[in-house]
């Protein structure tokens, strides 16, 4: 036992000055900041900045050596220093194309901006501007006046008012009319709508207590009737944009809820959710509830999001009655969730487009959803030939987004198959620049015309060549 508790000390003390030695000859500092790419990095921003990750690296070269690993020289180091610093530090968020066939994709940011939004948003930003400025005046004006004139004039109500998200405008128009007192909302409408928003929390914090009525999958207007007392200060409509309940369900339409909050003297809250300006049906896809149709009939406040199916930049509108929009602009969280001048700006470019009803040319996601079986198939059959790769196949498009659940378009896709998995050609196509982001599915890569715009078609070309999928 002695002899093998020697051996162990031995081979013990051999470990140890191995791993001496290895941090030992860990580069210095100094060394790893004279290196070209780190240097030129201490050149373009700072050397501050680019010195801590140089510690940072070093310090996880010592972690490598004290899991057992070998030491790096000052080239290895260096080398992860300036990955570091390009991923860190690069532009961000980055253009991508995508081709996964959703056309609301949260992920990759939703709706693309028309050119003119882009256009507007860069305008704003380049100088300043007359967002609170009468010009006519020349005394303070207001950052929500121009824009609640468009909205009037595109939904029919008599104002409207942008804030920045649509979570924000539902919390502003709950606390502005009804905190401390009762909110009625069909208990199949209390529901979680994405990334943790809850409608029922949402109303805890506006101060309005729920008072949930119904069931899960029907409730009827005289439910609603019921619930109102002396403490109701409005009934909520939540439209369910982002799921269907279907089998044994009704559910009360705004025309019954306006007429019974006309009978009590309660205004009707309507969160549409999605914002679509343009009936759905015209493209084969199930009819969503407009703007317009919420406001004809009788809505006191409709509430729906920018960047979904209006197709602008994200942000929280609000169109209805002018003395209700009145009170919600007066109250002091507007201030807080109040709507920047580039996005106001792209807001602004987007709606001017549906007043010119040019939105299925100019606005990318209308292009996206009007776009015809034969033009994505011709464009599918380019990519097949300047690519050399894939073979088409028939698919289907999903509008995504927190939109028009489970509702899709008919589509024309390449799909790729290669020796390697399609994992990996997926992952070389998103390490294009720009990055290509497709979908997998039954073992291929599937590119979808629908959500490329045709000036990114000659991106997916090149993506595809750059992977090399034949080899």
């Amino acid at each position: 036992m002695a002899g093998r508790g020697w051996l162990w000390a031995r081979n013990g003390l051999q470990l140890r000055n191995m791993s001496e030695s290895e941090y030992r000859s860990l580069p210095a500092v100094d060394a790893v900041m004279q290196e070209p790419r780190v240097a030129a990095l201490a050149e373009l921003y700072s050397w501050p900045a680019v010195t801590r990750l140089v510690r940072d690296e070093i310090g996880a070269a010592r972690e490598t050596i004290r899991g057992g690993g070998q030491a790096r020289d000052a080239g290895s180091i260096a080398d992860a220093v300036a990955r570091r610093a390009e991923s860190a530090w690069g532009d961000w968020p980055a253009r991508v194309v995508n081709a996964t066939g959703v056309v609301l994709h949260t992920n990759l940011g939703r709706a693309p901006l028309s050119k003119q939004a882009i256009a507007a948003a860069t305008e704003a930003a380049s100088g300043y501007s007359d967002l609170e400025f009468d010009l006519r005046s020349g005394e303070r004006g207001s950052r929500q006046t121009h824009v609640s004139r468009l909205l009037a004039d595109v939904t029919g109500a008599e104002a409207g008012m942008a804030v920045n998200n649509n979570a924000s405008a539902v919390l502003l128009a709950l606390s502005a009319l009804a905190a401390g007192k009762e909110v009625i909302v069909s208990r199949g409408e209390a529901v979680e709508i994405g990334g943790g928003f809850r409608v029922p929390d949402v109303m805890r914090q506006s101060g309005a207590r729920l008072v949930e009525v119904g069931t899960t999958n029907r409730t009827y207007a005289s439910d609603y009737e019921s619930a109102i007392t002396s403490e109701t200060k409005a009934i909520l409509k939540v439209h369910p944009s982002n799921f269907t309940v279907s089998g044994f369900t009704h559910t009360a339409e705004i025309p019954e809820l306006v007429e019974i909050g006309a009978r009590h003297g309660v205004p009707v809250l309507n969160d549409l959710g999605s914002g679509s300006l343009i009936d759905t049906r015209k493209f084969g896809i199930e009819h969503e509830p407009t703007v317009q149709e919420s406001v004809d009939a009788g809505a006191g406040l409709t509430l729906f999001s920018g960047d979904k199916l209006l197709g602008g930049p994200q942000a929280g509108l609000i169109a209805g009655a002018r003395d209700l929009i009145d009170r919600v602009a007066r109250h002091p969280l507007a201030r807080a969730v109040r709507i920047d001048k580039m996005t106001l700006a792209a807001l602004n470019a987007t709606l001017l487009v549906y007043l010119r009803e040019a939105a299925e040319t100019e606005i990318p996601i209308w292009r996206m959803i009007a776009a015809t079986s034969e033009d994505l198939q011709g464009r599918a059959e380019r990519w097949r030939q300047m690519s050399g790769v894939g073979e088409l196949a028939s698919g289907r498009s999903a509008i995504g987004g927190g939109s028009l659940p489970g509702q899709t378009l008919p589509t024309t896709v390449l799909s790729v198959k290669t020796a390697a998995s399609p994992d990996s050609l997926a992952a070389k196509m998103r390490q294009h620049t720009p990055p290509v982001v497709a979908r997998i599915q039954d073992g291929a890569v599937l590119l979808d015309p629908r959500t490329v715009l045709p000036e990114e078609d000659e991106h997916v070309v090149s993506a595809l060549a750059a992977a090399r999928p034949g080899e």
